[in-house]
């Protein structure tokens, strides 16, 4: 029978990127994902996002909408959500710092989104180990419109990063 290995001694079968790989200009695109009447229905029950605009869509049509609207948290959300699937963060990211968002047009139940990641900064923190990364992540629809935009600064592990003594 072979000795057991430690959490450390099995490598991970995914690793995310370090902030020296993520260099400025570097960009990727997510998988894709459409946003289902489900999706709306938990989201703004669970977030109390009683506003008419996510509830009925007669009072969206008034406004001159085409359908249920998706509130801009929600594609927010979903967004993210693709971005931390691709792994690019797994085990590298330490804090998300800051973000500004902007939305840019409607996102309706049964619209299908993607995200494009461009890293717009990368640089060391003051503390060994660890890198600030900025990256600017445009939200897409399924005519490849842009819905939204926003802009994460993070915390990401170095190459070197040491985990702090325990």
């Amino acid at each position: 029978m072979a000795p057991q290995q430690t959490s450390t001694d099995v490598p991970l079968l995914v690793k995310g990127l370090t902030y020296e790989e993520m260099p400025v200009g570097q960009v990727f695109r997510t998988a894709r994902r459409t946003i289902t009447e489900t999706d709306l229905v938990n989201f703004v029950t669970w977030g109390g996002f009683t506003e008419p605009l996510f509830w009925d869509a007669s009072h969206a049509a008034d406004g001159g909408y085409t359908g249920r609207l998706v509130p801009g948290g929600l594609t927010y959300c979903i967004a993210e959500g693709l971005v931390l699937q691709t792994n690019v963060l797994h085990g590298t990211g330490l804090a998300f710092l800051h973000m500004e968002l902007d939305v840019l047009g409607p996102v309706y139940a049964g619209d299908t989104v993607y995200a494009v990641v461009e890293t717009t900064g990368s640089r060391p923190s003051s503390k060994p180990g660890r890198g600030v990364v900025t990256s600017r992540i445009t939200v897409r629809n399924q005519r490849d419109e842009d819905v939204l935009v926003y802009t994460p600064v993070r915390l990401i592990r170095g190459r070197d990063y040491e985990a702090p003594a325990s």
